[in-house]
């Protein structure tokens, strides 16, 4: 009867988002290519988040949110997330332009769905990581999809190892030499091509004074050598060139489990993303 009684107290919270699935971004329509929303039941010009999954850019999928739609639509935000496609069977640069395309769609069509177009906020976890800040920092990919660098007023980027790629290409390599290790067939040089291109896919190399990038919160693991690194490199960038950005390192917690805990009750990553949310998005 208390299990009982326990779910019946959480019907509410699950009940009071609107759901729209499956929703394609480009045509023709493929699974990749896919978005789910959710919606606050009531209300409008809700502030958007716009997530983009994990998975090393070969895997995963829009359905690995966990906590967090339910979370944000209780707070008040618009939650969004959208599959796309992988290598080896697309390049890095079609599955930016995916992650792009969502967010074209999300910009002229979630007014419909209680949101408000020009108040978004990009998070990733992992590979999503790297996708969000290059978006956040290299306003060419959204605004050929006429989407103004304005409209995105924050960035959240989870636990990516990728903000410098380059440099992580030169950290895996000297691991590997050192330990012995064999290299992978599909690692990030295969990913991402030659230095010129992975120099491309890096969003410190697109950071810059008086460009408008929106604010910051960088969240990872801290006791995860190379995406503390990372973390941190892509801090001192921002930092330098006067964007405002914040950095949080969870302790107790690894790769996965942070992502999963986002939303969770007493989770301090959890924490830090409401303060930062409210700050730059609004609402309590």
């Amino acid at each position: 009867m208390k299990l009982l009684a326990l779910c019946l107290g959480l019907l509410p919270a699950l009940s009071a988002q609107k759901v729209t699935r499956d929703i394609a971004y480009a045509e023709p329509r493929n699974e990749r290519q896919l978005l789910d929303v959710f919606s606050p039941e009531t209300g409008t010009n809700h502030p958007v988040v716009v997530w983009v999954h994990g998975g090393g850019w070969m895997r995963g999928s829009k359905e690995q949110v966990d906590h967090k739609p339910a979370w944000f639509t209780r707070h008040g935000y618009v939650f969004v997330a959208m599959n796309y496609r992988f290598v080896p069977h697309v390049k890095m640069e079609d599955i930016v332009r995916d992650v792009t395309k969502s967010v074209g769609w999300v910009h002229r069509n979630i007014a419909k769905h209680g949101g408000d177009p020009k108040r978004l906020l990009l998070m990733g976890h992992s590979a999503g990581a790297q996708l969000a800040a290059l978006l956040c920092t290299d306003s060419r990919y959204i605004e050929a999809e006429g989407v103004a660098r304005s409209s995105v007023i924050g960035c959240v980027p989870v636990d990516g190892d990728t903000y410098d790629v380059p440099l992580q290409v030169a950290t895996a390599t000297a691991r590997q030499k050192s330990l012995k290790q064999a290299r992978p067939k599909m690692g990030h040089p295969e990913k991402f091509g030659d230095v010129a291109q992975q120099r491309q896919f890096s969003a410190v190399n697109h950071v810059a004074p008086n460009r408008g990038i929106a604010p910051f919160l960088i969240l990872h693991v801290a006791d995860h050598t190379d995406t503390s690194a990372q973390a941190h490199r892509l801090w001192e960038a921002l930092d330098k060139a006067g964007v405002r950005a914040s950095i949080f390192g969870a302790e107790n917690s690894e790769h996965v489990k942070l992502d999963r805990n986002i939303g969770l009750e007493g989770d301090g990553a959890t924490k830090a993303l409401l303060e930062f949310v409210k700050s730059v998005l609004g609402k309590a």
